[in-house]
């Protein structure tokens, strides 16, 4: 599904991005972590094509097409969907509006007839239940007035009603209590299938423990420097990082 090759990236003079190399296969979950300014959030900003960040180096592949030559819009449609940290207010734009225009342009892309109205309520009904999202906020302008676990809801709900191919969390446990947590994680796991997949970037363990990814990988520098297993995850949540800066030799 995606196959990332040697990318190197910069915002402005500073490059943060060192040469990393990824594979994520279909119905996959790959936990990402590392210390604050290793570059997680950056990988995730340049695969959906924020500008603010330079590509200078490597490769994307998306399902067989060359992602790094497609618009940020593009990408979306086909099938990239990014659950952002800190999730925007947009006042005066009603939750039903802004859905039902992103899954009319998507239809639009794939060359298929917008959807109707009733079909399309049908459906917030339904993908609503997935993260137990109040019918009122769902009517409201997106995220305004939302607290932080009803804007993380309302990212999932997002998710599952444009149903991506592959999904980036980027710190969406980020201020969550413990039952948001819960809600959240589960409704990712509602919605996987053995098509879809899911780059989860988190320091936590307790998000892992819930959405069982299949990989763990730890970025560091700009890099990632070790890849294994679930088990990965438990040894950070002891050990913390310091451990793997010395096995690669690294301050």
């Amino acid at each position: 599904m995606l196959e990332v090759k040697d990318l190197h990236a910069r915002i402005g003079d500073k490059e943060i991005l060192r040469g990393i190399n990824l594979t994520i296969k279909d119905g996959e979950t790959h936990a990402i972590m590392g210390p604050n300014g290793s570059g997680k959030s950056t990988l995730s900003a340049v695969l959906v094509g924020n500008p603010l960040y330079e590509v200078t180096a490597g490769s994307v592949t998306f399902n067989g097409k060359d992602l790094l030559a497609m618009k940020p819009e593009d990408r979306a449609h086909e099938g990239l969907f990014l659950s952002f940290q800190y999730p925007v207010e947009i006042p005066g734009v009603s939750m039903t509006n802004f859905m039902r225009t992103a899954i009319n342009e998507k239809r639009k892309y794939e060359g298929k007839e917008p959807m109707g109205a009733a079909d399309f309520l049908k459906l917030m009904r339904e993908k609503r239940k997935v993260v137990e999202l109040d019918s009122k906020l769902a009517n409201r302008s997106v995220n305004e007035g939302f607290s932080g676990g009803e804007k993380k809801r309302n990212e999932i709900f997002q998710m599952a009603m444009l149903e991506p191919r592959l999904s980036i969390l980027d710190e969406t446990d980020s201020g969550l209590d413990v039952d948001a947590l819960r809600i959240v994680a589960e409704g990712v796991n509602k919605l996987k299938t053995p098509e879809t997949s899911c780059i989860v970037i988190t320091h936590y363990q307790r998000l892992l423990d819930i959405l069982k990814p299949d990989v763990i990988h730890v970025l560091y520098h700009g890099r990632i420097v070790k890849t294994a297993g679930p088990e990965l995850a438990h040894e950070i949540e002891e050990r913390g990082f310091d451990w793997i800066k010395a096995e690669v030799g690294e301050d």
